[in-house]
């Protein structure tokens, strides 16, 4: 039987056609003359391998039709012709999605990237003199004001700013941490390295549960250079568990003239508990309780792009500013008009809410989920017919490390096809245009309203029409 099977998946890939032969097709004429040959041969010669893999796989029994063939090189022409860093709709209800980019910007950033950086800009030139001058500038003012701290850096993410850190301020020395803050930050990136590439050496105290006051003072020697605490913002540990507040740790730091540094790594700006999220630290806060330096992401719960911000005392900033690995860190210009102009959003509590869309999908209400969802479901059976579709309740996640454990309530459209999985019907609308990527559950294809943007259930309903 094994024999007479594989004979017959022999005799589907002779039926196969040559690339001349679908290069010919009446049906590819416009759309190998718009990409030009080079490039339709390439499309074919993909869309024969992928249909040659389904055959022997037994994900196709059939070869296709010349008319399916024209429309899956037509599709990968039209992929193959876009960036493939491109716009796709999260409908996963991860708000912060590390691998879809992480924090939307803003609508005024993406305005002021398109009007300041389509020429040249000034980056590190004064108006007034005509000289050179400090980088990002404008930036640093706008985090100072936000914050309270007396300065601040910007580089390329938080570990580069925990890096520059602690390279600046205890290369050689000890740093002391507690057990229970030793995180892994993502991608195998953990702070016993981070520390290591430093130039520092890691002093362990306390347990994973428990650190005391007295764990961190018994540790301290004069090889201490630093008391750092690390917020543990992709996980918890609950139960028995105790660690010394901030408050405690620079009480400890000013009577032995030690600083200390805290990185709270999402990034928050403004105060969470409103939105039921009590325990995440933010930035003018960590400053108010007396830490020498704050580190934090610029795309997480910031809203902004990819940075890692450093905020604390003059003396120790400007110190790592003149710093050699601070070149190699720091961010370009986009990242800069980025940064400002969500920053400036925050001068302006009245409408923050609403400019910035990251913390827009944290406050939403429920009730605007569900009006998302509804508009969803009636784009989705409209165009596709043969769709069961089911409106429902769930929750959602922040994401990207930030405040694990915390759910969102919210609103799916949970669908299922004849004759499709769910895990097929998923992989069909991340191949849409745009594309879809949502979740899975009791064998349904889950949309989550929560983290769909404005305008982008009809394009959902789009991406439907063509799946079957």
């Amino acid at each position: 039987m094994d024999q007479a099977r594989s004979g017959g998946r022999q005799a589907l890939l002779r039926a196969l056609p040559a690339v001349n032969d679908v290069l010919a097709l009446e049906s590819l004429a416009q759309a190998k003359s718009e990409a030009g040959h080079a490039l339709a041969v390439q499309a074919v010669r993909g869309t024969l391998d992928r249909v040659r893999h389904a055959l022997i796989a037994g994900e196709r029994d059939t070869p296709p039709t010349p008319e399916e063939l024209a429309s899956l090189v037509r599709q990968a022409l039209a992929a193959g012709g876009r960036p493939a860093c491109r716009h796709v709709i999260n409908a996963t209800g991860v708000i912060i999605h590390t691998g879809l980019g992480r924090a939307v910007l803003p609508e005024a950033a993406l305005r002021a990237i398109a009007e300041e950086a389509r020429g040249y800009c000034l980056l590190e030139t004064e108006r007034e003199t005509g000289r050179r001058g400090e980088r990002g500038l404008a930036v640093t003012r706008l985090l100072r004001e936000l914050t309270g701290a007396e300065a601040a850096l910007v580089v390329n993410n938080n570990a580069a700013a925990t890096l520059l850190c602690l390279n600046g301020m205890a290369r050689g020395r000890e740093v002391i941490v507690s057990r229970g803050q030793l995180v892994e930050i993502g991608g195998s990136f953990r702070i016993p390295e981070i520390l290591a590439q430093s130039g520092a050496r890691l002093r362990e105290v306390g347990t994973t549960n428990k650190t005391r006051l007295a764990d961190y003072e018994a540790a301290i020697s004069d090889d201490t250079a630093l008391l750092l605490r690390v917020h543990t913002s992709n996980f918890k540990i609950v139960g028995f568990t105790e660690q010394a507040s901030l408050a405690e740790l620079v009480e400890l730091g000013n009577r032995n003239f030690i600083p200390v540094m805290d990185d709270i790594g999402s990034g928050a700006l403004i105060d969470l508990s409103p939105f039921s999220f009590p325990d995440e630290p933010s930035a003018p806060a960590s400053i108010r309780e007396g830490a020498d330096l704050v580190c934090a992401s610029g795309d997480k719960l910031l809203g902004g792009c990819q940075a890692g911000l450093i905020l604390g005392r003059e003396e120790l900033v400007s110190e790592l500013r003149h710093s050699p690995l601070y070149r190699a860190l720091r961010v370009d210009k986009l990242a800069l008009i980025v940064l400002e102009t969500t920053l400036r959003l925050y001068l302006d509590p009245a409408t923050l809410l609403e400019a910035n869309p990251t913390l827009r999908m944290i406050a939403e209400p429920l009730e605007a989920c569900a009006r998302r969802a509804a508009r969803m479901a009636r784009a989705i059976r409209r165009t596709c017919p043969p769709a069961d579709v089911v409106v429902g309740g769930s929750h959602a996640q922040i994401g990207s490390g930030s405040l694990p454990g915390e759910r969102l309530p919210t609103k799916v459209v949970a669908v299922r096809l004849p004759d499709l999985t769910a895990d097929e019907l998923a992989r069909r609308l991340r191949l849409a245009e745009p594309a879809v990527f949502s979740r899975i559950r009791d064998d349904r294809v889950l949309l989550d309203a929560k983290t769909v943007l404005p305008g982008e259930a009809t394009a959902i309903g789009e991406a439907f029409r063509h799946l079957t």
